[in-house]
């Protein structure tokens, strides 16, 4: 380890940044677990509004491809982004990022996992930004993709984690003043998202 620094991928609030990747109506029919992802997307949005992180939430071509689907919240607060290409790393979206000083963590939710969020995590470690994949909170059109992506994304260096262990790991203390409010977020169990399943 001599010269190495070990990233152990630990996040606060003040250092983290909540990234909605895609969430869109025409996606909706296709997509594996599409409402339980947008369930446990909403619970991560909720929380980082309650901890008033900052908050980016792209769209694919929505003139094609419909806008944002309502269960995931409310985004009136979020920067807003359309984009064409397959990464949320566009000039916008990262000149926000440098705007919201101290950001060193991006907490990734959202769809295709093979797609967007493979290629928006991999711009981000190469910007030397900690990525925390949420495991329950992205997904694709295959279950394959989907697999096959999130342990491509482990080996380039990127934590995989739960919607849940991410907002307890951003809390950090039951006495911190906002835990009651975060809490109520995450008293009901996350929606099953097909990550123990074995069909493919």
């Amino acid at each position: 380890m001599s010269g190495l620094v070990r990233r152990l991928g630990k996040v606060g609030i003040d250092t983290s940044a909540l990234f909605l990747c895609d969430m869109q109506e025409k996606f909706a029919p296709n997509i594996r677990y599409f409402p339980q992802i947008v369930h446990v997307a909403s619970r991560l949005l909720k929380a980082a509004q309650i901890l008033e992180m900052p908050v980016v939430v792209t769209e694919q071509y929505p003139k094609g491809l419909g806008p944002t689907v309502p269960e995931l919240g409310d985004i009136s607060g979020a920067k807003k982004v359309a984009k064409t290409c397959f990464t949320m790393c566009v000039p916008d979206v990262m000149e926000h990022v440098r705007q919201s000083a101290g950001v060193k963590s991006v907490i990734l939710c959202g769809i295709e996992t093979q797609a967007c969020i493979q290629r928006t995590a991999l711009d981000l470690l190469e910007q030397d930004f900690d990525v925390h994949v949420i495991a329950d909170a992205v997904s694709s059109r295959s279950m394959v993709d989907r697999m096959y992506a999130i342990e491509r994304l482990r080996q380039s260096g990127a934590f995989i984690t739960t919607s849940e262990g991410m907002i307890l790991q951003l809390l950090g203390d039951a006495a911190h003043p906002k835990f009651r409010e975060v809490q109520k977020v995450i008293m009901e169990s996350a929606p099953d998202t097909g990550l123990l399943s074995n069909k493919l």
